[in-house]
This record gives C-alpha cells, sequence and structure tokens, in this order.
C-alpha cells in the first residue's frame, strides 16, 4: 500500500479530498473523524484502484465506498442510457441492500444521482421502471438481478464500477454461481471492490478472478470481536430459556434487544411468548413477506418495540442504533456467525452487551466459536436459571457468583429476583438456588449515539 495516500486518523474528512457536495453530506451526518477503513480505502478508491478490504459491518464500510463512488459519477457525468448502471453494488441480503442505497441516499443528497435497489420478494414492476430510465446506482441482490438481466429488463455492459459486499456471506448462502453468471456480464475494464469480513481460501480465489492489482486494507484481524462488547455464557437447561429470557429483559437496562434463534418457527415461538407477558416484540426471518420485515425492523428502531427476535438473516446487514443487548437465545452452528450477531451491538464507537444461553446440546457450538475468538467467553452464574451439570461439562470453570465486568459508573444492571413474575420463580432444581433467593447479574453500561 502507498502510505502516503493514506490520511491520518486524527485529520477529518476535509483531508480526503472529497469535493464539497459530499463534504457537507458527510458534515451534517455530524461525521467528523473517518473510521480507519475510510482512511486507507477512500483515496486509492479516488485514483480508481481496485480494492480488497478485510472489514466488518459497523466500521464504517459503506461509507469507504460509496463516497468516492459518488464523486466519482459526479465528475464524469453522462446522460443516462436506458437499463443501464453505471455502478453495480452487490449485497446477500435484502436488508443490507436497502441500508447501503440508503447511505447513498444520504451522502448524495447533494447531487444529482440517480439510483435503484433491487431485490426478491417484492413484485419486480417498480423496479423494472426505475430500470428503463438509467442509472447511475443500482444496489441489488444476485436472485433478483439475475432475474431482470435475464428477462432484457437491465444491462451490465456499461457498468464502470463494481462492488461485491460481504462476500463471505455471498458464499455462505451459496450465491456463488450467481455472482459468476454477473461477473460474465460486466465489462472487464473497470474498477471493482470486494469487501468481507473474513479472508478464507475461496475469498482469495475470488479476489485473483474479480480484482485487478487490488490495494488490500484491513482494519481488524479476520472475525475478530469487537472489543467494547461485554459477552456472557449463560448455562441453562433448554426447558428453562424462555423463563431465563423473560427474567433478563425484566431487569434495568435491557432498552434495546436483538434476540437469535437458530430457525423460524423458533424466533416466531419467542416473540409470541415475549409478547404473551406484554414485553413489545416483533419477529423477522427468511418466511417473511418483504413489507412485513420492514415494518418491523421500523418498530424496533422508532422504540415502538422493545425487542426484535431474529434468525442469522439479521446477523449481518441490520444496522440499528442504540442496541444495548444482543441475546444469543440459541447458539449459532457456525462459530462467525456469532461475531456477527454480537456485532449488532457496540456500534460506532458505543459500548454493548452479548449474553448467550448455552444448554447441554450446544457445548460443541461454544467450543467453535471459542476458537474462533481466541477467548474463553466469561461464565455467569448468578443466575436463578444456571446448570452446574451443564457448566461442569467440558471442564469449563464458572466465572463464579457475583462475578462482575467493569462498569461505566455502574448504571447498567439487569437483576434476576426469585420474587419476580411466575417465570421468574420456576427455578431449575438443579441450580441449587432456594425460590424467593436474590441474585443479580450486572453488565457493563451502554452508551448511545
Amino acid at each position: 500500500m502507498n502510505k502516503s495516500l493514506v490520511v491520518p486518523l486524527q485529520e477529518g474528512f476535509e483531508a480526503l479530498n472529497l469535493i464539497p457536495p459530499i463534504r457537507r453530506a458527510v458534515d451534517e451526518e455530524n461525521y467528523r473523524i473517518p473510521t480507519p477503513i475510510q482512511t486507507q480505502a477512500i483515496p486509492h478508491l479516488l485514483q480508481s484502484r481496485d480494492l480488497l478490504g478485510c472489514a466488518q459491518t459497523g466500521t464504517g464500510k459503506t461509507a469507504a465506498f460509496a463516497l468516492p463512488i459518488l464523486q466519482r459519477l459526479a465528475e464524469s457525468r453522462t446522460a443516462p442510457v436506458a437499463k443501464v448502471a453505471r455502478a453495480l453494488i452487490l449485497a446477500p441480503t435484502r436488508e443490507l441492500a436497502i441500508q447501503i442505497d440508503e447511505s447513498f441516499r444520504v451522502y448524495g443528497r447533494y447531487l444529482k444521482i440517480t439510483r435503484a435497489l433491487v431485490y426478491g420478494g417484492v413484485r419486480p414492476r417498480q423496479q423494472i421502471r426505475a430500470l428503463s430510465r438509467g442509472v447511475d446506482v443500482l444496489v441489488a441482490t444476485p436472485g433478483r438481478l439475475l432475474d431482470l438481466l435475464q428477462q432484457g429488463c437491465l444491462r451490465l455492459d456499461k457498468v464502470e464500477i463494481f462492488v461485491l459486499d460481504e462476500a463471505d456471506r455471498m458464499l455462505d448462502m451459496g450465491f456463488l454461481p450467481d455472482i459468476r453468471k454477473i461477473h460474465s456480464a460486466i465489462p472487464s475494464d473497470r474498477q471493482s471492490m470486494l469487501f468481507s469480513a473474513t479472508l478464507a481460501k475461496e475469498i482469495r480465489h475470488l479476489t485473483q478472478t474479480f480484482l485487478k492489482d487490488p490495494v488490500q486494507v484491513s482494519v481488524s484481524p479476520p472475525s475478530s470481536t469487537v472489543e467494547k462488547i461485554e459477552q456472557r455464557i449463560l448455562f441453562v437447561d433448554r426447558e428453562n430459556k424462555k423463563a431465563l429470557l423473560e427474567s433478563i429483559l425484566q431487569g434495568e437496562g435491557t432498552e434495546r434487544v436483538l434476540v437469535f434463534t437458530r430457525t423460524k418457527h423458533g424466533a416466531n415461538q419467542v416473540a409470541k411468548s415475549l409478547n404473551r407477558i406484554r414485553v413489545q416484540t416483533e419477529a423477522i426471518h427468511g418466511n417473511k413477506s418483504q413489507p412485513a420485515r420492514l415494518l418491523a425492523l421500523d418498530k424496533f428502531r422508532s422504540g415502538k418495540v422493545r425487542v426484535l427476535v431474529a434468525t442469522d438473516i439479521a446477523s449481518r446487514g441490520l444496522d440499528v442504533d442504540g442496541i444495548t443487548h444482543v441475546i444469543n437465545y440459541e447458539l449459532p452452528k457456525e462459530a462467525e456467525s456469532y461475531v456477527h450477531r454480537i456485532g449488532r451491538t457496540a456500534r460506532a464507537g458505543t459500548e454493548g452487551v452479548a449474553i448467550s444461553f448455552c444448554d447441554a446440546g450446544e457445548r460443541p457450538y461454544l467450543r467453535k466459536i471459542e476458537r474462533e475468538i481466541n477467548r474463553v467467553v466469561t461464565v455467569d452464574n448468578a443466575h436463578p436459571f444456571h446448570s452446574p451439570t451443564i457448566a461442569a461439562q467440558g471442564g469449563r470453570r464458572n466465572g463464579g457468583k457475583g462475578t462482575r465486568a467493569k462498569t461505566n459508573g455502574g448504571k447498567s444492571r439487569v437483576s434476576f429476583s426469585g420474587k419476580g413474575s411466575a417465570s421468574s420463580r420456576r427455578l431449575n432444581p438443579r441450580a441449587g438456588n432456594p425460590a424467593g433467593r436474590r441474585t443479580t447479574f450486572r453488565t457493563r453500561s451502554s452508551r448511545f449515539r
């Protein structure tokens, strides 16, 4: 990498040589100091270099590629051509595609840049109409993009800039054949960018195919967890998970909570049980229609619902400010999914809490997660549903009763009480914790943007 192109972290966005309309939009979003990936990537992208970026969501990655794309399109303005897009950004999920499109809208508000958003799950009529006029920026998911391409509603032979975002997630979801078809339809003379949270062998092979002499930037070790997240593991019998979740949500500080399950049915059941005890909750998963998913996200963002229960469809691409807690109601089978799940909190420099439930059948998943993140997750046994039997499997050492994380003034606290609701009184008979005995689970406080 040419170090002379990298802007020092203490410098503001004015040092990135962005044009005034973009700087104005960035300033109105209260962006003052570029993130590490922005300082490393933007100068090279402004020089039309190809780029391989290793970065997780929440690092400012979208702005790192959106700002230079907008600048290049604005500086080489051309008349729109029917069914043609100048810049193509591929994203693995509808949620991420929507957020990327919104970022282009916000950053390009003072530019005459046209956009289109293409994804499945909705009728294509409006998308086809938008493409018919030609656009500067097209954000799309692979499946719907290929459908429209095969129907003759879109041409990719004039694409000038190509971005493959969340490449590792694309491969995990089986999109590689679609990506190769799309790649074969775009011109070889273009600027390309590939972003991934990991740089596995498959990603590096993809890089050799898609990129030409790329600059590589990396802002964190592959699959590293956010340091400001307070991570806890709670050993619990499976039949006590719902009661444990209810107990946590009764505590202080759980203001905006994202709960993950492995299955769509599990997400529905957890949401239903929480609504039954008047905890306003929505569920989001692949069986929900796109309008229903967007409505659930809007309610969660606005605070109309306090809890959102999701499958791994939301482990990447979901960008909601102020998520205080991520709760893994069920541990994921893939260790990398854990990293992305907990990364929904502690975003943009804030702090957050990640609480994971582990039953007897999930011990192998926990071992894989700890190998992936290269650390032992702290055990919290000071809760009324603690299972010593599960904790003892594999020789795990308990965190010890009364174990407390470092706090910011000790303001945020989640208490478990045997004197609370009926669910709180259904104590695990093996826990050795008599009814009525009060224990406390303390968490690190969360700051809000």
